[in-house]
């Protein structure tokens, strides 16, 4: 679990910087390969995301296959390694605690 939810904050800084005013495409770039080694993707396709980490560079503008690739990374983790990596509280936990407030504690 502790390896999903590195790689869930190296994805929320690789959203983060792709939304942000720095778009700094070596930042990008060390997301995207340090995904990929983490997922332990084949030499073949680690090669495929670093060439086109190396085109977008060229064009100024971040290839589809990046975010493509990055968004798959995301839907594969787990979705409470996700919620802790982004801070996010357990909704049924929350809801406990709201349900527990009484009305004459208001």
């Amino acid at each position: 679990m502790g390896g999903e939810i590195y790689q869930a904050q190296i994805l929320r800084n690789f959203f983060e910087t792709i939304t942000g005013p720095d778009r700094n495409l070596t930042r990008i770039t060390m997301c995207v390969v340090t995904i990929a080694k983490l997922r332990m993707e084949p030499p073949e396709k680690q090669s495929h995301l670093i060439d086109q980490m190396r085109k977008s560079k060229q064009k100024k503008e971040l290839s589809v296959d990046i975010i493509d690739y990055m968004c798959h990374a995301a839907i594969d983790i787990d979705m409470n390694s996700v919620m802790t990596a982004f801070g996010v509280q357990d909704v049924a936990q929350i809801s406990e605690e709201i349900g527990g407030i009484s009305y004459d504690s208001l």
